[in-house]
């Protein structure tokens, strides 16, 4: 029964998927009048907005207008709503949302000569209003499961708490220990809330309807950050040891002088791992939620192709729109934890410890020293 009202239930949020993604910025008229542009309507859903779409039917939308706040050469600060865009009080002004170009989609200034310019722009943006509220429901989720359970520690939980436990145990058991070392509590903090953090974004961007829907981790800006972030925290607490072997690794004396090959490699070594987080977490996020659009897309696409084929694409369209959600639920959870198993190995990797050279080829300090006593 649980499963049926499950695929129940998601079969009528892809069917009502289309109708929330947010109309593109364009005079509804002409946009009733041209085709369903598949590629501008997926572009459209992935990218930022400034106000949050909740619903509508094309003719009359729903949305949460955002703050704007603008700082121009020429007039100086500028706050006010979004939905003000739409009236001729900003146009008078100057400022409009590119419909194309290079600042397409984005509020730019018009010149007296024509032209335009990109203001300061300090909006609280879709994505950004989303990571705000992310963010507070993540810390109200913790710290009630956190309350729960240490009203009485021994008794088993059930429930949210008893899941929300269950998750920090295994992360920190079976990726923080093995990965980091014996300090491991230093970071267990840190690497728990970077799981949980992505984990709650991932599966609120599988949520068509508001206040979910925003594309958080599948935005370039956000997994750079969260990357950057690891790089930090890698490199300000590695040891002395880490460095020494990143400027003056251990091999032939010819890779490093007179051309220090080895050692330039390690430094680009050092970047290519958060770059290799952000594009992982970026692209796997944001592809899927670019096959549901596609796939909900057939659904308008096939209209003109008659009733029969229209019902038959329409039927393969929400089977695969399921399926392909299920999917993304187990993606939601997998990406969370690769990215916090990377940046649980690349910080074990600096926190290597000293060696000493012995017969057998390097051991570390602690070892040799109790070979030396014995």
């Amino acid at each position: 029964m649980k499963l049926r009202f499950t695929l129940t239930g998601l079969i009528i949020l892809t069917l009502l998927s289309p109708s929330l993604v947010a109309a593109p910025s364009v005079n509804e008229k002409e946009e009733h009048e041209q085709e369903l542009n598949v590629k501008e309507m997926i572009l459209h859903h992935l990218a930022d907005s400034y106000e949050w779409h909740i619903t509508g039917n094309g003719e009359k939308v729903i949305s949460l207008p955002l703050p704007v706040i603008l700082h121009s050469k020429q007039s100086g600060w500028h706050i006010f709503l979004s939905s003000r865009l739409h009236q001729s009080e900003m146009s008078d002004r100057g400022f409009l949302i590119a419909a194309d170009g290079r600042y397409a989609g984005k509020i730019v200034e018009a010149m007296p000569d024509g032209s335009y310019l990109r203001p300061m722009d300090l909006s609280l943006t879709r994505n950004a209003a989303s990571l705000l509220f992310s963010s507070l429901l993540l810390i109200l989720l913790v710290t009630g499961a956190a309350r729960s359970i240490s009203r009485d520690p021994l008794k088993p939980k059930k429930g949210f708490a008893g899941i929300v436990e269950m998750a920090a145990v295994m992360i920190e058991n079976e990726l923080v220990k093995p990965s980091v070392g014996k300090d491991y509590a230093r970071y267990s903090p840190y690497l728990l809330t970077l799981f949980f953090f992505i984990l709650i974004n991932n599966l609120l961007g599988l949520i068509p309807l508001f206040p979910g829907g925003a594309n958080v981790t599948g935005n370039i800006a956000v997994t750079l950050v969260l990357a950057a972030t690891t790089f930090l925290v890698v490199n300000f607490t590695g040891t002395r040891e880490y460095y020494r072997e990143i400027f003056w690794p251990d091999v032939p004396l010819w890779l490093k002088i007179p051309f220090p090959l080895m050692p330039v490699i390690e430094v680009v070594g050092l970047f290519t791992k958060p770059f290799a987080l952000m594009i992982r977490l970026f692209a796997n996020i944001m592809a899927g939620h670019a096959i549901v659009l596609g796939l909900t897309s057939l659904v308008f696409v096939s209209v003109s192709l008659g009733s029969a084929i229209n019902a038959s694409m329409t039927a393969a369209s929400v089977l695969f729109s399921v399926f392909i959600n299920f999917v993304e639920l187990l993606v939601a959870f997998i990406q969370a934890y690769v990215f916090t198993l990377l940046s649980a190995v690349f910080i074990g990797l600096a926190r290597i410890e000293p060696h000493v050279t012995g017969s057998g080829g390097h051991i570390p300090a602690d070892k040799g020293e109790q070979i030396q006593a014995q």
